[in-house]
């Protein structure tokens, strides 16, 4: 028995530029004139043919203005286990390379595990890293 290809699964290439009797002919099926005729047009996916897009039909609603953001530094409870001090604050964590600046706000998040006693000293803790401190018997102390 012969394996064969199905009835019309390989389809034939428009041959496009190859006189008027071709189907397309002259503007190879691109229309006249404009940048769709162009070479190495594309039309962005949110081109909607001129007519107002709408991004911009839509009323704005809303601004949130990134000044009054705070952006913190996290460090995770895996890294303070390996800090050899009892009282950690952010000279300490500056120092010991977790933080870029001891001025900067940080979160101490609650990844990893910690065994030993220590006093922090930071911006915001996560719920999780506060309870891993107090359970090992240290304190938590909020800037």
């Amino acid at each position: 028995m012969k394996i064969s290809k199905p009835i019309n699964s390989v389809k034939s290439t428009k041959r496009v530029g190859r006189g008027s009797g071709s189907g397309l002919g002259a503007t190879s099926g691109r229309g006249h004139k404009g940048g769709g005729q162009r070479s190495g047009f594309k039309h962005r996916y949110w081109f909607e043919g001129g007519q107002m897009p709408l991004h911009r039909r839509l009323p704005m609603r809303g601004f949130n203005n990134k000044n009054f953001e705070t952006s913190y530094e996290i460090v995770n409870l895996s890294q303070l286990s390996k800090i050899k001090v009892k009282n950690i604050d952010l000279d300490v964590l500056a120092k010991e390379g977790l933080i870029s600046s001891s001025f900067s706000a940080v979160k101490i998040l609650g990844n990893g595990e910690i065994s030993k006693e220590i006093n922090i000293s930071a911006s915001s803790f996560s719920k999780s890293a506060k309870e891993k401190i107090e359970k090992a018997g240290g304190k938590v102390n909020i800037l």
